[in-house]
């Protein structure tokens, strides 16, 4: 692994999914014993929550409203 020039390390993809590490999630880098050692943030919001938010009013529920169960699924099927 190389320290690039703005201090920045790529985490290896295995271990990302290994420790369920996802784009956005917030680390601390903690120095330990003589070595660095890459935590979690536990206050941080998940990922889940962060989908959530973003998706929040995006539904589109007013497109749809007043439509019969066949307009919604030649809308959501097409031909």
């Amino acid at each position: 692994m190389k320290l690039n020039s703005k201090g920045q390390v790529t985490i290896p993809a295995e271990l990302r999914v290994r420790y369920n590490l996802h784009e956005g999630d917030e680390v601390d880098v903690i120095e330990e014993g003589g070595a660095l050692r890459i935590v979690r943030v536990e206050d941080a919001e998940t990922r889940g929550r962060r989908l959530v938010r973003h998706m929040r009013g995006r539904g589109g529920a007013r497109e749809v409203e007043g439509m019969s169960t066949d307009d919604l699924m030649d809308l959501l099927r097409g031909d």
